[in-house]
Order: C-alpha cells, then structure tokens, then sequence
C-alpha cells in the first residue's frame, strides 16, 4: 500500500469503535502503520484483524487512557517497536448528560478521568517521541484531538461538566500549539457537533441527519496530509441541519 501517509506511524485512542475506529481505518487506507488504543481488546483486535485483511498495517494496544501509568508504558512500547511516533489522534472520550443538582459526583469524575486526564496522559506519553519524529524525513508530527462544539459554547444545562472538560481541552491544545509549533509539531482540533456512534446512540437527532464517524475521520486525514508548512488548528464542524 502506497499512498499519502506511507511509513507515518499514528497512535488513536478510543478506537474501538466511533471516530476513533473510523480515523484508524482512514489511516490505514493512507498508509499509515496504526496503533489502536482502547479498554475493549476483544473489539480491538477484531477491528486490527479486519483492517490488516484490507492490506493495511495495524496493532492493537488494550489500555484505559485514565492510567497514567499504563498509558506512558503502552507508548514506549509503541515507539520501540515502530521505532517512532508521527501522529497522535486523541479521541477517546465520554459523556454523561445530567442536571448538576440530579447528578452522580462519579459520573462528573469519570469525564473529567477520560476527556480531560485521558487526553492529558497521552499527550504527555507522546510528545518526546512526536518532537523526535519531526527532525525525521516527513518533517512534521501532528497532535490532533478530538473534542466537541460543546468546547465552544455550552448548548444546554445538561452538558455542564462534559463541557467543561471539553473547554479545557481546547486550551490545553492552545497552549501546546503555541509551545510545539516552533519544532515542527502541529496542534490540531477537532469540535464536531452531533455524530451518530455509540456514545450518543440514546440521543434523539429527530430529522436531523447528524454526522457519521466516517466525516470526522476524512477531517483527520486532511489536517495530516497538508504540506508541513500548513497547520490546521482548529475545526468546528456540524451536521448541516444543527442549529444548536
């Protein structure tokens, strides 16, 4: 397989189904040797099986982005055995809509644990690698994280903390855009608005005709593949018909 991102190794996290599935299938169809981040192995491998039956290259790693620990070994591992890192997509993610005064204090621990300490954690794993990576040929790394448009405004009461994980996102990503860029390491994210996969399989979209994985996942390969010059820092994209 011979195509726009041959020989870039990508790490994605939450790939085990969603956006993340969808941009480790994209990266693969490019070209890209790609590593599969997530808790369900099972699925994991299956996803690994199915796109290695396709002629792409890719490895599956079981780890939950909430330990720090586990996260910094699963990519050390990664970087010995690519003997590198190019590209990070963090995605994975989890929301968990309620009323402050209705919700469970281990529901608000748990997005803060997986969107915010998730995406911190591999960032930090992955940074000395991704600096390493673009002195080499490509000249280029690329950071991406997938946040939401509830990282912009907050649409609703319910969103409160899933939001403000997502707004924290969104500056973190900010600060290491403005720290890595100098060395050659592209910082970019990703807001999109309502995408139909598994974390929001119990909303109701009505008439809407939401955004598909697949849509997230051709952003991804975009911001990638500009020239090194280029870095697209910052997308917010919803469904034609979203109003909110």
């Amino acid at each position: 397989m011979d195509s726009k991102l041959t020989g870039v190794r990508a790490v994605v996290t939450g790939a085990s189904s969603g956006i993340g599935e969808a941009a480790a299938r994209a990266l693969a169809a490019e070209g890209a040797t790609v590593v599969l981040l997530a808790r369900r192995g099972d699925r994991l491998r299956a996803i690994v099986e199915d796109i290695r039956a396709g002629g792409g290259a890719a490895h599956a790693q079981q780890v939950d982005v909430t330990d720090a620990a586990a996260v910094a070994d699963a990519f050390t591992r990664i970087a010995d055995d690519l003997a590198g890192i190019d590209v990070l997509i963090n995605n994975a993610g989890i929301s968990i809509n309620d009323l402050a005064a209705d919700a469970d204090l281990a529901d608000w621990h748990t997005m803060v644990d997986v969107n915010l300490n998730g995406v911190l954690h591999a960032s930090h794993a992955a940074l000395p690698h991704l600096v390493a990576a673009a002195q080499g040929s490509r000249g280029v790394a690329d950071l991406i994280t997938v946040s939401s448009a509830s990282g912009r405004r907050v649409p609703k009461p319910t969103s409160n903390v899933y939001a403000a994980t997502k707004h924290a996102v969104g500056a973190f990503c900010e600060a290491l855009r403005q720290e890595l860029g100098p060395q050659q390491v592209r910082v970019g994210l990703i807001e999109p608005g309502f995408v139909a996969t598994e974390m929001t399989s119990n909303h109701d979209f009505g008439e809407l005709d939401a955004l598909e994985a697949s849509d997230i996942a051709e952003t991804i390969i975009f911001m990638i593949t500009r020239h090194r010059r280029c870095g697209i820092n910052e997308v917010l994209t919803r469904a034609t018909g979203q109003v909110s």
